[in-house]
């Protein structure tokens, strides 16, 4: 009830750089952006698991039915985004830390509103090595339960595939790395 709460008094906020005053500004900037807000549920608060599949960058078929018990990382981006531009060397380094201390934690980036080449030659010039779903028309990301509203928006997914924290707005390294060590401490 506490979660229902905040978000509502967020989104009556009167500051101008809220998502929903982003929204109705009319600037036609593209996109909305995230005011950097953090939101963790509980276990008992989340919904339904989040079942995500598609394509991907480079044309493989990905599914997250094929990674049970897995904490999964989603960030919803695009190359024309500033924020997810400013946010891509802290994703990387977060994949790397987890990666290298062994942590089952995967990453998946979904890749917005533009083609495959656009999306992959923007991982492959900042050197992203984790994988992105390439844009379908929004398919997968209208699975994320209406909580990527915002560009970009990271997720990350608990051990049952439900949404158990996000981050509206660019990600530092240190929030996400203390989100996902959050949900892997949780008994699965």
């Amino acid at each position: 009830m506490a979660g229902g709460l905040v978000t509502f008094a967020a989104a009556c906020s009167s500051d101008p750089n809220s998502v929903a005053d982003q929204a109705r500004s009319g600037d036609r900037k593209g996109y909305v952006a995230g005011d950097g807000s953090i939101e963790q549920l509980p276990a008992t608060d989340r919904g339904e698991p989040v079942k995500l599949e598609g394509t991907t960058l480079e044309g493989k078929p990905w599914s997250s039915a094929e990674r049970p018990g897995t904490v999964l990382v989603v960030n919803v981006w695009g190359s024309w985004c500033p924020p997810c531009i400013e946010e891509t060397p802290a994703l990387q380094k977060a994949w790397e830390t987890v990666q290298a201390k062994g942590k089952k934690v995967e990453f998946i980036g979904l890749d917005k509103l533009e083609g495959p080449e656009t999306g992959l030659a923007f991982q492959t010039a900042n050197k992203v090595t984790y994988p992105s779903l390439a844009y379908d028309g929004g398919i997968p990301i209208l699975s994320l339960q209406g909580k990527a509203s915002a560009t970009p928006t990271t997720l990350v997914l608990d051990h049952q595939a439900r949404i158990a924290a996000r981050v509206s707005g660019p990600v530092s390294t240190t929030t996400l790395l203390g989100l996902v060590d959050d949900v892997l401490a949780e008994k699965a």
